[in-house]
């Protein structure tokens, strides 16, 4: 991200945004409530464009490409929307057959086998003909994590992983995103502001200062708490959603 402004219209949420993901993160996209956090990972993966400055995938000008390359980057990317957003009345096989279904050509064997493998890989096996009604808050997470993963992307995209679970449940959610980015190298960028999380899984970071409108630090958390002098960034670190 290079000098980007996010904004609706005439008001401008956040400016001046410059850092780097690099390959492998675990990158937080860290901060207050309505800092843009949300904002941000829509800007990512191409539902809005930014006011003004720059996103690069490698070299590649994602918001100048043309909708074909923009299309074939983000077909490279899953997202865990907060919700899991399974759909109801499809079985967990079902939903994460969906995109294997739009994407490739695989066969009817073939899905089955990846549908068992990516469930198997969030430790869902042997759920693949229950309803999203079936299972726990917890279970739906890693069911929508599942579905991100389909078609094998290069970067997943976390919104709020942790949102409404207990924190039993957030706490093994986390283990599964270390593991998974452990085993598979992917790359992963979560948008949160839970602090356990921020500190349990977070390889690198930046945060969105609510009250300038900007980003004021960027970095690993836990070496944020340790070396940065803000004032605002360290309340955020010790008391949670205060900025």
């Amino acid at each position: 991200m290079r000098d980007l402004t996010m904004a609706y219209g005439d008001f401008v949420v956040m400016e001046n945004l410059t850092f780097d993901i690099h390959r492998a993160d675990i990158f937080i996209v860290m901060g207050g409530s309505g800092c843009g956090k949300s904002t941000l990972m829509r800007i990512l993966i191409g539902l809005k464009p930014p006011a003004r400055g720059k996103v690069f995938y490698g070299a590649v000008d994602f918001w100048e490409a043309d909708p074909q390359t923009r299309d074939q980057i983000i077909r490279g990317a899953g997202v865990m929307y907060q919700s899991g957003a399974l759909w109801s009345s499809m079985t967990l096989a079902e939903n994460i057959s969906l995109p294997l279904e739009t994407y490739t050509d695989l066969t009817e064997g073939q899905i089955r086998e990846v549908v068992e493998w990516k469930l198997a890989l969030v430790g869902l096996a042997g759920f693949e003909e229950f309803y999203p009604a079936e299972i726990s808050g917890g279970m739906q997470k890693r069911a929508g994590i599942a579905r991100a993963m389909a078609l094998d992307p290069e970067i997943l995209f976390f919104d709020e992983p942790s949102a409404g679970l207990d924190p039993q449940s957030a706490r093994r959610l986390d283990d599964l995103i270390l593991d998974l980015n452990d085993s598979l190298g992917t790359t992963m960028v979560v948008v949160t502001h839970e602090l356990a999380s921020i500190f349990a899984i977070g390889s690198n970071s930046v945060f969105l200062d609510t009250s300038k409108r900007t980003m004021t630090a960027t970095g690993n958390p836990k070496q944020l708490l340790a070396e940065s002098h803000d004032p605002t960034l360290r309340l955020f670190l010790t008391r949670g959603e205060k900025s």
